[in-house]
Order: structure tokens, then C-alpha cells, then sequence
């Protein structure tokens, strides 16, 4: 298993061990990294990085996923993957659209709803997930989408 390391910027611990990278595009690459051997881009416009895999979620800044299924097929991809691979997610600033992918994921490791946004605000950023209609996503998202 390739997993981050400790004192890898971004890191998050989800309640059933795993780990992955949440990072804002804006502020570049962090220095000294492992880079990721997946990484899942919320964007307005479609982004890739080279040198690893990498997955395009159309997801405008301040807004929901323009398809809140596909969004959510891909944040169960990457919790099955952050069990053995190196995944970062990604935004433009790294807070309201990677803060509310990280919530969501901390709700498929285990966090109940009502709590997932107080939990990713305690383990990941002070400000994930921005807006009011990201915190409702957050609680109320059928994740059993397939």
C-alpha cells in the first residue's frame, strides 16, 4: 500500500484510516511533495495534471457538482482508492468544493450526516465547505448511488 506521509500539507486521516491529500490549485505545487498517483479536480473547466491519473468533476467554484450522481460515483471510487494509492483532491482555493468532497468522504468512512461538515472542519480546513447549499448536500446526498 502507498499511502502519504505524515507530514504531507493537506493531509487528512478519515475515521477508517485512510488517507488523502486535499490541496488548492491556486497556491501550486506544495514544495518537497509526493506527488499523487491519483488526483480528482473539481473545476469549472477541465483539469488534468501529467504524471498521474487523473479525473475531471464539473463542479463550478461556490456551487454543487453539475451531476451530483457522477460526483458521487467518483467520491466512492476514491474512497475504495485511498485504501491503497497516493489521491489528492483538488480546487481552485481547496476549501468549499475539496472541503465538501472531503465531508462526503468522511460520510462513507463512517461520520454520521449532521456531523460531517464540524468533522472536516476539525481535520482538514477552519472554512471546508463554504456555503450553505454545499452543507446541505453534505447532510442530505444519497450516497448510495451506483
Amino acid at each position: 500500500m502507498e499511502s502519504w506521509s505524515e507530514g504531507t500539507r493537506g493531509l487528512v486521516v478519515l475515521p477508517d484510516g485512510r488517507r488523502l491529500r486535499g490541496r488548492g490549485l491556486r497556491h501550486g505545487w506544495p514544495d518537497g511533495s509526493e506527488r499523487p498517483q491519483l488526483g480528482v479536480y473539481l473545476t469549472a473547466k477541465p483539469h488534468r495534471e501529467d504524471g498521474w491519473e487523473s479525473i475531471w468533476v464539473r463542479w463550478p467554484d461556490f456551487r454543487l457538482p453539475h451531476s451530483r450522481s457522477e460526483a458521487v460515483r467518483v467520491l466512492r471510487r476514491v474512497h475504495d482508492q485511498t485504501a491503497t494509492r497516493r489521491v489528492e483532491l483538488a480546487c481552485g482555493g481547496g476549501i468549499g468544493r475539496t472541503g465538501t468532497a472531503v465531508a462526503i468522504l468522511a460520510r462513507l468512512s463512517g461520520v454520521p450526516a449532521a456531523e460531517a461538515v464540524a468533522w472536516t472542519r476539525r481535520h482538514y480546513h477552519p472554512r471546508a465547505v463554504e456555503t450553505p447549499w454545499q452543507r446541505r448536500f453534505v447532510a442530505r446526498v444519497d450516497l448510495d448511488v451506483s
